[in-house]
Formats: structure tokens, sequence, C-alpha cells
């Protein structure tokens, strides 16, 4: 299982992720996804905690981040990591995208299509 090699950005759907909350899988194999996740401002990424590694960049907008009950306002350019079952979420304080790096990938994502 694997995304194509190449992901062209207007050729993808929005899929729903929470509300306020839209994502794009932009690329993936077993090990490895990528994903590109737009808040409206107010929206919440409500905490969780899964298995995978995810390290995230912050690429437009404001966020309150939380990783293991530390928060951080983060803006474009900063980023975070989550070690595998911590608990972690954000609030989208204006609006904004992130992109998410996870490994292994998250199957469950793609579950959902």
């Amino acid at each position: 299982m694997k995304s194509l090699k190449f992901i062209i950005e207007k050729e993808l759907a929005w899929e729903p992720a929470g509300e306020g909350v839209v994502r794009q899988i932009l690329g993936y194999d077993g090990q490895l996804m990528q994903v590109k996740v737009a808040f409206k401002t107010g929206a919440i990424g409500y905490s969780h905690q899964h298995f995978h590694s995810q390290s995230s960049m912050v690429v437009s907008g404001r966020f309150e981040v939380t990783v293991g009950g530390e928060s951080k306002i983060l803006v474009a350019g900063d980023g975070f990591y989550v070690e595998p079952n911590v608990v972690h979420g954000v609030v989208c304080l204006e609006e904004g995208i992130l992109i998410d790096g996870f490994s292994p990938a998250r199957l469950d994502f793609l579950k959902e299509k």
C-alpha cells in the first residue's frame, strides 16, 4: 500500500477531520505518511495519543500546542515532535495549516476514506 509518486494539491480532496478541520494525505507507504491539516480559527485538534511517532510543522497561522502536558504557542516555521503514546493536541488561535509526518503511516486515516 502506497501513494502515487506525485501528489498534486488541486487534485486532492479535502477530508473532514473534525469541526473546522480538514486534511489532505500528501504521501505514504507502510513506514511513513505526510498529511496537510487546515484549521479554522477556534478549531481544536482534541487531545489524543497513538503509537506513531509524529513530527509537525506550522505552515501558517498560530496554534497552542500541548505535548505531554506542556503547552507552547507556535507560529509559521515552528514545529513539534510527539513520541509514541504521548498525549497531545492543538487549539488553532489563528486560521492556519500544519504539516504532520507520521511513522509508521496512519493506516486508520486511509480506512476512513
